[in-house]
Formats: structure tokens, C-alpha cells, sequence
């Protein structure tokens, strides 16, 4: 299943996060209309030890616990993706594009990556090792059995080291079926490139994947994980109060194994060793749940997993951002709460107000009345940031938690610059709704300026912060897309504002005064139409202006929902997104669309478009998928990537050069 960076906090079923209290201040002038919150540093603490953690946990937990245990969520992935030249890359090699990252020198996990001497793809359960020059497969590795090519995977890449993530549990290695059990986690597999392909480790966390970023060489991995506590079954005949109240016993009599996070390792041999965070490396906010653990995995790819040195927060998270020496993971929990909607008309139904009749029964004896179940309450809709600091190998250091209102839309809601960390949230009330950008000092993560206000009425659905300047849109019916002065970290306002229909649900620089937006268009009234890619002119940050768009109606593309699908070459100032195109529901094509932006201008170069062959073998477990995924340029040619193989065509022209068919 491929989760999405702009969907993926929405469909992320999270547990109830830290519920720390907030205060109201008086709004500031220009500020946003939602209730303000006092953003002071909410510090983290160790436990003096195992007995005094096992104590907290155990309180904590039996505050929330509910009357069917501590229910919670499997976070779906963010896929993010870098790809960053290292020292081992020879000199020789092509001049060649990287994946589309957020931060320049922070690598992050994609299908697919490049040194331009070679392509290395993991697709379907195998990993491939393509030469550029000769255009062969000089390296092909089975990682899961081929009834598991549905596992979704990506990679990181350092001189000869690879290292596969498969997010998502359930994963056995290949060809050791009757040897290990299914993986009660992620899989995360480090793999030898300097000749044929081979395994040489791997570490399977217990929990769930949340995101990883690598600097250099060293892979930092969030994983998230929930106590392992057995709630027997009830039966039906229990109340809730009283489920409750006998769930809290068991949460109180729970072991300290079932909190600390544990994890497996397996050497080149095949030689596993289990291993648990242990009580020293927990750190805890002042108020918290309970129900999950963050863990971060630190580990050196040219080393392999002999140096993982785990630390754990007793905190909740789902979003990632990295740059080259801090770490941020944060959480909301109101991105699992149930939205509110009006309730629908049904004849015969009692209202709120009124009390059905019970039906006749025999007689009976009368029940004792039971205390009225408690109503849910709904957490605060504010977002935790935690930051670690990364500048030096092994585990990173814990720096400050802090938290804002509202919720983010993904990684580039993120920005730290010069010392501050920017953050985009919207904030709902009801059916009112209203966005804006904090900025906090990235030491203590207190607040430092907040502008708001933006969007009243509607939602986020693409941030971008470039230096001291922020791009943010919002869209309901109509696509503000709002400039941002953040120089002065205090005081940052509103620059100016154009409003268009549609949206851009990305935002990718495109050189001085030049933004590039991709998302859909839309009617007057909301109602989306199909792809289009904008460019704007925003030299004049109060006057921005559309001076170009490309429309394909019926259309989607995968960049819209996640930034690394789209690529953009300077040089040529060409860029390449997957297109997906519908014929009344059908779908009809699965192209990599080309296009050429120069200063004033969005033109279509051409399309490249896969042979489809008809895959040999069952694929019922795991359909082929032959859209366009992914482009890299190498030298003088577009490499795209599908289910079924690589193309390489002309960069001028996309006359066809080769075909690189999957196995």
C-alpha cells in the first residue's frame, strides 16, 4: 500500500499523545482567530530508573485506558526521499540529477536512486543494479518471496552500502520461510553492492515505521511503538465504566517489558540477537499517555548494525524532518479524532432530546441504575514538536519538545532557519477553520512570532519556506497562495496574496522570482478538474502572479501527494511527473509527463509512456502497476521507472534510447 506525504497524516489513525494542558494569552494583533496557546518548552526528563519509569508508565496509561484497552493506531509512512552525492562517488561519473528532497545533504528513503554510474531500483520485493553505461542489469537480489511484492519499499544508498526499508510488517526474508517467523515489525535490510548484491544484516524493530533520514552515511530511523499489554475479551454484558475499570487494573499490573521498545538484529551469516532500549535511554515529557514509545535507530551504513544505539521518548509521533543536524518528529493527535458532520435526516429516530420507550419485557427485577458512561473527550488540536540534535554520529541528543495549535499537512509544513524553526498548522473549530505560521527558537522551541488569520474557511494543502521567505496555500474554493515575510523572526507578516481556482498542492523553487506549483484545477465552486502545473512569478512578494499553467482535465499525478515523483532539472529547465489521465473512470494512460519552464513559460516537451507487456507469473497478490512512477537525468537522458522496467530516452527530443525490461 503506498501512503502518501500530503494524505498520510490524514489517514494515520494516531493514539491519544501527550496531553499537556495549554493556556490562552491575549491575541495579538493580526493574529489568527483561533484561540492562541501559550508555546513554552515543554522539557523532557529520564526516569532515575527502571522502577520509577515502570511506575509512571503504568499511571499514565491507566488515565486512557478505555473500556476496549489502549486502542490505537498503525502510522502509515511518509515516503521522503534525498539522494546526495558521497565521497566514495567517482569523479567520472555523469553529470546526474538527485531525488527531490527537502533539504539539500539530508538523504531520505526512495524507490529509487543514482551516483550516475549506476541506477539501483527496489521494485517488487527485488533490488536491481543497473550500469548506465551498457544499460544492463548487472545485479539483481530477491529480497521477499514473490507473494510479498506488495510490500512496499525504499531505499537509501552510500558508496557501496544500500539499505532497504520495508515500513510495513508481516515481511519474511526470502527463502526462509521454515526458518524465521513473520516479522512482527518493519524490516530494514542492509545490502553489499561491490559485486553481486548480498545480504549482510538487518534490523526488525517491534513496532511501526514512521520515517528515516541519513547525513553522510549515518541512517537515523523513527520507529513508533504501543505497550504489548493482553486485554482478555469481556464478553458483551460488561459496561463500559466497567471494562474501563478492570482494563486500568491490568495497564497497572503490566511488566516493564511492555513498554520497552525491542528490536532484532541478523549478521551476514544469518545470526540474529534480540536487544530492548533500555530504562537510561527513556526520556519523558512531564505529562504524557503512555501508549506509545518513539525510538530512534542510529546506525552507520558502512558499519552495518553492530553500532545501533536506540533512544526512546515516551511520546507519540508521525511526521519527520530532517536537516543536516537536527531531527524533528512531531505528533497530532486530532488526525484520528472523528471529524464532525452533520448528522443525516432519518425518519423515525429519536432525537437527541428525546428517550425511546423500552419494550415490554416479563417481569423482572429491577436493575440497579449504573453511573452514566463518559463521554469521550476530544484531545486539543495542537501539534508536539520534539528536536534532537544529529551533528555527531551515535545516538543523537535530546535538545527541546514544544508545541503549537492546530495540525500539520507534512515535512514541509517544517522549516529551521538561522536558528528558529517554522511551522505551518491549521487550526479547526466546528466548521471554522484557519491557518498559520509559528516561528520558535529552534534551542528551547518556545515561540518567537506567529503570524495568522490565513485562510479563513479553509485548509492548508501545500507550504514552502525559502530562506527567510514562506509560500503557503490554502484552498476551499478558490487557491490563495499567500507570501510571507519571515526575516524578522518576531515580527513576520503577510506580504501578499493571489487567488486563483484550484490549488497547488506542492510548491518547488524554480530559480530567483520563480515558484512552480503542481496540484488541480478547479471550478468555481471547489470542484477539482484535473492536473495542472503553474508557474509563478513571486519576485514581487506583494503582487504575486501566475504567468503560466499546463491543464490536462480527467488527470492526477502522483507528485501532487508526493514531492519526490517530480523532477525538476535547472540545466534544461525541464520537468518530469508521473500523469494519470481517466476516460470516464477508466484509467487510460500512465505517462511521465515532460515539460519545459523557462522565466516566463510552462510547455509541453512530450510524454514518455512504458511498454506493457503482460506480466508472466500470478500476480494476484500484488497487480503490476505500469504507470510511470519515477525520472532521474543521467548525462544527456531521462530515466524513468515503472512497475515493469526503466526507459532511457533523449533529454531532447525523448526519442528512445533503451529498455531496461523487470524480470
Amino acid at each position: 500500500m503506498r501512503t502518501s506525504i500530503r494524505t498520510a497524516g490524514a489517514v494515520t489513525l494516531a493514539a491519544a499523545l501527550l496531553a499537556t494542558a495549554c493556556s490562552s494569552t491575549e491575541a495579538e494583533p493580526g493574529a489568527s482567530r483561533t484561540a492562541p496557546v501559550a508555546l513554552g518548552n515543554i522539557k523532557l526528563v529520564s526516569y532515575t530508573g527502571c522502577d520509577d519509569m515502570l511506575a509512571g508508565l503504568r499511571a499514565a496509561a491507566a488515565k486512557v485506558v478505555g473500556p476496549w484497552g489502549l486502542t490505537g493506531p498503525q502510522i502509515l509512512s511518509m515516503e521522503a526521499r534525498s539522494d546526495v552525492a558521497t565521497a566514495q562517488a567517482k569523479v567520472a561519473a555523469p553529470e546526474h540529477s538527485t531525488t527531490n528532497v527537502h533539504e539539500a545533504g539530508v538523504d531520505e528513503p526512495d524507490l529509487v536512486k543514482t551516483d550516475g554510474d549506476r541506477v539501483i531500483t527496489v521494485n517488487r520485493g527485488v533490488l536491481r543494479v543497473v550500469d548506465t553505461a551498457t544499460r544492463k542489469v548487472t545485479g539483481t537480489l530477491r529480497l521477499v518471496d514473490a507473494e510479498q511484492a506488495w510490500a512496499p519499499a525504499d531505499l537509501l544508498v552510500s558508496g557501496d552500502r544500500a539499505l532497504v526499508l520495508f515500513s510495513g510488517g508481516g515481511i519474511i526474508p526470502f527463502g526462509a520461510v521454515a526458518k524465521r517467523p513473520v516479522s512482527p515489525g518493519p524490516r530494514y535490510v542492509l545490502v553489499d553492492l561491490s559485486g553481486a548484491p548480498k545480504v549482510i544484516g538487518s534490523l526488525t524493530p517491534n513496532g511501526s515505521h514512521v520515517d528515516a533520514r541519513m547525513v553522510g552515511s549515518t541512517v537515523r530511523v523513527v520507529v513508533r511503538s504501543q505497550p504489548e499489554i493482553n486485554f482478555p475479551d469481556l464478553g458483551p454484558d460488561l459496561s463500559e465504566n466497567e471494562r474501563t475499570r478492570r482494563n486500568a487494573e491490568i495497564v497497572e499490573r503490566a511488566p516493564i517489558e511492555a513498554w520497552l521498545p525491542t528490536f532484532e538484529t541478523t549478521d551476514a551469516k544469518g545470526a540474529t540477537s534480540t536487544g530492548a532500549v533500555t530504562c537510561d535511554q527513556v526520556t519523558h515529557p512531564a505529562e504524557y499517555t503512555g501508549t506509545s514509545m518513539l525510538t530512534v535507530h542510529s546506525f552507520d551504513l558502512s558499519r552495518g548494525f553492530a553500532g545501533t544505539a536506540p533512544i526512546s521518548v515516551a511520546a507519540d509521533g508521525d511526521t519527520v524532518y530532517g536537516t543536516g543536524s537536527s531531527l524533528y518528529v512531531t505528533s497530532n493527535p486530532r488526525w484520528w479524532w472523528p471529524r464532525p458532520i452533520e448528522p443525516p435526516v432519518i425518519d423515525d429516530v429519536p432525537t437527541a432530546t428525546e428517550t425511546p420507550a423500552p419494550p415490554a419485557t416479563p417481569a423482572a427485577p429491577q436493575a440497579e441504575p449504573t453511573a452514566a458512561e463518559p463521554t469521550p473527550v476530544e484531545p486539543p488540536e495542537e501539534t508536539e514538536v520534539h528536536r534532537f540534535d544529529i551533528g555527531a554520529p551515535g545516538a543523537p541528543r535530546y535538545v527541546a519538545s514544544g508545541k503549537v495549535p492546530g495540525r500539520l499537512l507534512n515535512q514541509y509544513s517544517l522549516s529551521e532557519h538561522e536558528g528558529h524553526l517554522r511551522v505551518a498548522t491549521t487550526s479547526t473549530a466546528g466548521q471554522n477553520s484557519s491557518s498559520a505560521v509559528y516561528v520558535l527558537d529552534a534551542d528551547t522551541l518556545g515561540k518567537v512570532g506567529e503570524i495568522g488569520g490565513l485562510g479563513q474557511g479553509e485548509r492548508i494543502y501545500s507550504v514552502r519556506f525559502i530562506g527567510p521567505v514562506g509560500y503557503v496555500v490554502t484552498f476551499r474554493q478558490v487557491d490563495p497562495l499567500y507570501t510571507l515575510d519571515l526575516s524578522d523572526p518576531a515580527a513576520p507578516r503577510r506580504t501578499g496574496e493571489l487567488k486563483i481556482t484550484g490549488y497547488s498542492a506542492y510548491l518547488h523553487p524554480a530559480g530567483d522570482g520563480r515558484l512552480i506549483g503542481i496540484g488541480q484545477e478547479a471550478s468555481e465552486k471547489g470542484r477539482t478538474l484535473g492536473t495542472q502545473v503553474s508557474l509563478f512569478d513571486v519576485s514581487d512578494p506583494a503582487a504575486p502572479r501566475r504567468l503560466s499553467q499546463m491543464f490536462q482535465k480527467d488527470s492526477g499525478s502522483e507528485a501532487e501527494w508526493d514531492p519526490h515523483a517530480f523532477l525538476y532539472w535547472a540545466k534544461t529547465g525541464t520537468a518530469v511527473l508521473p500523469l494519470t489521465v481517466w476516460n470516464g473512470g477508466e484509467q487510460v494512460n500512465g505517462a511521465a509527463l515532460v515539460l519545459r519552464i523557462d522565466d516566463s513559460a510552462v510547455t509541453r516537451a512530450g510524454t514518455v509512456v512504458h511498454p506493457r507487456p503482460k506480466p508472466a507469473g500470478d500476480t494476484r497478490f500484488a497487480p503490476y502497476d505500469p504507470g510511470i512512477r519515477r525520472s532521474v537525468v543521467i548525462g544527456d537522458s531521462l530515466w524513468t521507472v515503472s512497475d515493469l522496467g526503466l526507459k532511457v530516452s533523449d533529454l531532447n527530443g525523448l526519442a528512445d534510447q533503451a529498455w531496461i525490461p523487470f524480470d
